[in-house]
């Protein structure tokens, strides 16, 4: 008799099987060949019969420590008993008796307890399938509440992540929100309405501190979109507008910008930067804040006293490669690939500020221009950070 695989067996039955099957079509035979037999076993013997699905159930599987299917137990009488493999009719066959030996004994000493007792009130003992139903519901349970542990430590970790970003995103964004500051105070207090001009400062320089002030609104704009993409995971479109552009110039925009952090530290800063170095076909935004990233980890990680060199170099006719080395701790070779990853930080890190984003986001960035980043050992202490970029075609 096979029993609905969602309702639990209140049974009576001196003898209880279960048989396990899958829906492998190399199975299927087998399976088929083992019902038949239990069947016609049925029109001679009184014994309940259970079919579980282990696909639809894996708890019970896992329950009853199955490592392969088909397989048929015997859960009742005790001993618990497996059989398992390609030949299981011949092992029920060879078992059917004991088992039937067990069952007739078990009845008989039922029988033998009933008239003993008097009280009516005697409870008929609980079927083993009925206790399987129950081990199987808690152990299904257990799963759900485990995942939604798991669940509820992956919301956390996302929560916690955001809380960084808000508390930290006033650092990231205090150089260029002073330089756009001071450009702008510059211009206001040398202007006078009355006569529509601005007094003490040449032409060219007000041009440089509007292009400068407008550079910097860009900056903070293209950082907070940044933030919110990588926040939302790698799956996001990144887009890049490539152009022809001086990445050296570039470097040396960004360079000035982080100046006054490597003055207060009193860092030295070597570049190698040649005049013919030609220029790269990248998004210059793009570019701008991989070089802030970079120079902004060389900065933070280098002591003071310390040195930050920038060198480039026109590796192939189609790339060229640009290195930043700093003279800080370096970083350990079995970490030089998972630095990259989102939210990744090392654990001497944890109490420096940062999110464990910037890394992630350049890796982005240089991957959006088929270029490569990586990371080796400065030859005189520190880390040594790599990235190429495509050649501007000529």
């Amino acid at each position: 008799m096979q029993v609905s695989q969602d309702q639990p067996i209140y049974s009576e039955a001196s003898l209880q099987l279960l048989l396990f099957v899958d829906g492998r079509p190399q199975s299927k035979q087998q399976v088929q060949r083992i019902r038949a037999y239990l069947k016609d076993l049925q029109a001679e013997y009184h014994f309940e019969l259970q079919i579980i699905d282990v696909g639809q159930q894996p708890y019970l599987a896992e329950h009853f420590k199955l490592v392969a299917t088909p397989a048929l137990i015997k859960v009742h009488p005790e001993p618990r008993q497996t059989l398992a493999g390609s030949n299981i009719i011949t092992q029920l066959k060879n078992w059917w008796p004991r088992w039937q030996a067990a069952a007739d004994a078990y009845v008989k000493l039922q029988e033998e307890l009933q008239e003993r007792v008097d009280d009516s009130r005697v409870v008929q003992p609980q079927s083993n399938i009925n206790s399987v139903a129950v081990s199987a519901e808690l152990i299904r349970l257990s799963d759900e509440i485990f995942h939604l542990k798991q669940e509820k430590e992956k919301l956390l970790e996302q929560l916690q992540f955001k809380d960084r970003v808000i508390a930290m995103l006033v650092h990231d964004l205090r150089n260029p929100l002073t330089a756009a500051a001071i450009a702008i105070e510059t211009l206001q207090s040398n202007y006078n309405p009355e006569i529509a001009s601005f007094q003490r400062l040449k032409p060219a320089l007000v041009v440089n501190l509007l292009k400068q002030a407008r550079a910097q609104t860009k900056t903070i704009d293209k950082m907070i979109a940044d933030l919110l993409q990588v926040g939302r995971g790698n799956d996001t479109e990144f887009t890049i507008i490539p152009q022809k552009t001086e990445i050296g110039l570039l470097c040396l925009e960004v360079l000035e910008e982080l100046r006054d952090r490597c003055t207060a530290k009193a860092q030295k800063i070597e570049t190698d930067i040649p005049q013919d170095l030609p220029c790269v076909y990248a998004d210059p935004e793009r570019i701008r804040q991989v070089l802030i990233n970079l120079l902004d980890n060389a900065i933070k990680y280098t002591p003071e006293g310390g040195t930050i060199s920038i060198a480039g170099l026109h590796r192939t006719t189609q790339k060229i490669q640009f290195s930043i080395s700093d003279t800080g701790p370096g970083i350990p070779t079995e970490n030089r690939e998972r630095i990259f990853e989102n939210h990744y930080r090392l654990e001497r890190d944890e109490a420096k500020e940062g999110y464990g984003i910037g890394l992630s986001l350049c890796q982005r960035i240089i991957r959006a221009h088929y270029g490569q980043i990586w990371v080796d050992s400065n030859p005189h202490g520190g880390a040594w950070f790599h990235f190429t970029l495509p050649v501007y075609p000529a």
